[in-house]
């Protein structure tokens, strides 16, 4: 069942500044105030899910826990068609231990080669949880196809080199209302966003 939330404080489980600058964005009209686990200082948990949602789950559960508040999480990805839906869940850590995107993607430019098949989408799952244990999710999807090389220095992650459909652009190149209208993290937050108002 859904629940009520009162929009004051809500906290987002995520240490990526990039990301939060996305929420912030996006939800500003409706939250009074937004703060991250980064700022809050509480530790990132190790992601054992084997699906965005268990880990978008288990993101927002440690830190609705650890702040006694209401959290917001994502686990998002880039899925790419010719590597089997590669990198996945595991798009962050294709960047190595310290989150390099810029070799993530080159990485994914060498094992795609030179197959036809450019094909790819972005999925997010959001996770609304509360401290007593009670979660809802949200998914947003965006499909699109992989260029190289990458264009643009807008956005973050593997943006430059993605390009949505329906658009010449990538998301590196666009600017963040622009993106933030049509991406996957987009469509997630205003699929909670129409469920907020509905409340």
């Amino acid at each position: 069942m859904l629940r009520q939330f009162d929009g004051q404080r809500l906290v987002i489980a995520t240490h990526n500044v990039g990301k939060l600058r996305e929420f912030r964005e996006l939800l500003a009209p409706y939250v009074r105030s937004i703060v991250s686990s980064g700022e809050l200082h509480l530790p990132e948990p190790e992601e054992t899910g084997t699906t965005f949602a268990e880990n978008a789950i288990l993101k927002a559960m440690q830190a609705a826990k650890l702040a006694d508040d209401v959290a917001l999480a994502d686990d998002s990805g880039l899925c790419v068609t010719a590597l089997n839906n590669q990198p996945g869940i595991y798009s962050a850590r294709w960047g190595g231990p310290t989150k390099d995107f810029a070799a993530a993607m080159k990485r994914v430019h060498v094992e795609m080669g030179d197959t036809a098949d450019r094909s790819a989408h972005f999925i997010c799952v959001l996770a609304l949880a509360w401290p007593d244990g009670h979660h809802e999710i949200l998914e947003g999807r965006i499909d699109g196809h992989i260029i190289w090389p990458p264009r643009g220095d807008k956005g973050h992650g593997y943006d430059p080199f993605f390009v949505p459909q329906g658009h010449d652009r990538t998301f590196g190149e666009m600017d963040g209302d622009e993106k933030n209208a049509i991406s996957h993290r987009g469509v997630a937050v205003h699929k909670l966003i129409a469920r907020l108002r509905k409340l």
